[in-house]
This record gives C-alpha cells, structure tokens and sequence, in this order.
C-alpha cells in the first residue's frame, strides 16, 4: 500500500495534464494513497479528485508544509515539476524521488534559435515516462477534471438564447502574447451563427464588455462572474470551444470537447496540445480499425489554428506583456 506524493504547484493547465498520471497512480499501484502539493491558488482544481485522497498547499514557501509532509512518511515521490521549490521537498523528505525531464536546453534550442530537438510526444506522455519504472502505463481515458456539485451551471440560468446551445470562446490568458486580440475575437463572432458565451478573469471584464459592444447581441459575457470550477461548468455544455493556448483549453480536452485552439508565442511542438482519450471505436468517427489507437485529436476533434513560417517564433515558452518585436504577427 504505497504512500505517494505527486508535486505540481502551477498553473492550471499544468496541473490538469497531470490527471492521467494521478488516475493511473491510484488505480494501478494496489491500495495506493496519492497525496498532491500545489499552490493554494490552484488547490481546487484537486481537492473533487477522487484519485486524490489529500491536497497540500502553499502561499510561497514549501518550509509552510514541510513538517506536515515529513509526518506523512510517503514511499514515493513524483516530481512533475522539478522547479527549485520541488527540489526543497525532495532534500527534506529523502524518499524515493522519480523527477520529470522538462526538457529546458531543448526548449531553450527552440525558443532562442529555432532549432526543434524536442521530442514529437505530447507533455502527458512525457508525465507517464516518469512512473513508467513503477510499472504504471497510460490508460488511454484523457484528462480528467471533476466539478462539485454546487459549481455546476444549470442552463437555465444563462439567457434563453443560449440554453439550447453556444460557442465558448475563452478570452483569457495570463500573458497577453498568448490572447487573440480583440478585433479578432470581435469577427469570429460577428460571422458566427450560433449564441456565444465569452470567458476569462476579472481582469478581462473590461475587454469583454468593448467585444460584446461591438460584436452584436448572440454573446453572453461571463467574464469575472464565474469561479474556475463554474468556468468549467460553462465549458463541459459547450458545443465548440474557441481558446487560446490556456488553462481552459485543457478542461475542454477533459470534457471532450471539440476545440479550435489559436497559438500565437508559444508552438504545439511544446507538447502541449489538446490531449484527448485514445479512440476505442473507430464507429463514427471515419477511421478503419487498423487505425483505432491513434488519438481523437488527429482524426479531427482539435483543429490547431496558428501562423507558420514566422522567423521570430516561438518567443517564449510561456509568453510576455507584449510583442518583442512589436508587430504581434503571430495572432
């Protein structure tokens, strides 16, 4: 009955990756507790796992949980961070430690210059490679992501142009060279046909209001009235989500959902594309059964919308306040 700790702290797509992970822990290690650390501002995104039987949490400092962890005498700990912070933790609980290779010279290559040595494998599977040696293998289910009940939105509660269907079009995302600007945001819309539903933080409430202004009366902006979990919600009744590269692209991916997602500093070569479960039937779907194995995203549930041939991208691997060339041709 292995004790395990898991260690993600940041940030909410992140963490959402490492669902399978946490699943496969938990159901393939015989009566395993799988205990996860994070920051206190990501912690709900666990604490309605049910593969997760605690959640730790920190402000800043892991010197706030230490002691707390040292009691726990974990057999194992899975680093899926491997910051300074998770090396504080391993050094001070002296388990045995499986450390995720997060690949920093080759994103460097690629970033700095545009040299791809990264390896053609989404980051999930990446994640199974640190455990495989326990002998835990992926599933194949996806992402998972577990909403409360009191955090479900009834349909009957958006506007009665919406309760039979909408677009969710996220709007938010921590690094502006990530967002898809307005006045395109502002288009798609004008030339869709069906109700839209805009989402992000508090801190896009004033952008949503100048979009929903000049887009036209089929949007209902749901900036900064709804919590991450209520976000979700809005995003699992969806019938397409049009995202940038951000948190909520990858709880669409949890909930199946059909996603056209729009990159602009960043590239999917970082292995960080909407990650779907593997395809058990090809009934539907227009694939043979020679084919079944392959996954959802590349049969046509993901459509990737990004500007090739740019010589300045990628810029970051997470992205900046605004263009360093100044020209944003990317989005």
């Amino acid at each position: 009955m292995p004790k395990i700790l898991v260690i993600r702290f940041s940030s909410i797509g992140d963490i959402v990756l490492t669902s399978p992970v946490v699943r496969c822990l938990k159901k393939q290690l015989r009566g395993a507790e799988v205990h996860y650390l994070t920051k206190n501002g990501f912690k709900e995104i666990l604490l309605n796992n049910p593969n997760v039987d605690k959640v730790y949490s920190i402000q800043k400092n892991v010197s706030e949980v230490l002691l707390a962890l040292k009691a726990e005498q974990y057999d194992y700990i899975i680093d899926l961070h491997n910051n300074l912070r998770s090396l504080q933790v391993k050094t001070s609980l002296r388990k045995k430690t499986y450390s995720f290779d997060k690949l920093n010279f080759e994103k460097w290559l690629i970033v700095n210059l545009k040299i791809n040595k990264l390896p053609n494998i989404h980051i999930v599977d990446r994640y199974f490679e640190t455990v495989k040696t326990l002998g835990v293998t992926n599933d194949g289910l996806g992402l998972d992501y577990f909403i409360k009940l009191e955090d479900e939105i009834s349909m009957s509660s958006l506007p009665e142009s919406h309760r039979s269907g909408y677009i969710a079009i996220v709007i938010g995302a921590k690094h502006f060279t990530k967002r898809l600007p307005d006045e395109k945001i502002i288009e798609i819309v004008q030339r869709l046909n069906k109700p839209v539903v805009l989402l992000g933080g508090k801190e896009d409430i004033e952008r949503s209001k100048l979009i929903s202004e000049k887009a036209g009366n089929n949007i209902y902006n749901a900036c900064g009235k709804y919590s991450l979990n209520q976000s979700a919600s809005i995003i699992k009744q969806s019938d397409v989500v049009i995202t940038n590269d951000t948190g909520l692209m990858h709880i669409a991916s949890a909930f199946k959902k059909k996603i056209i997602s729009v990159w602009g500093n960043t590239v999917p070569e970082f292995g960080m594309s909407p990650y779907y479960p593997v395809v058990l039937s090809g009934q539907g779907l227009g694939v043979s059964d020679q084919d079944l194995g392959v996954r959802q995203e590349e049969i046509g549930r993901s459509l990737i919308v990004e500007v090739k041939g740019l010589s300045c991208r990628p810029c970051s691997k997470i992205g900046f306040d605004k263009c360093p060339k100044g020209h944003f041709k990317c989005m």
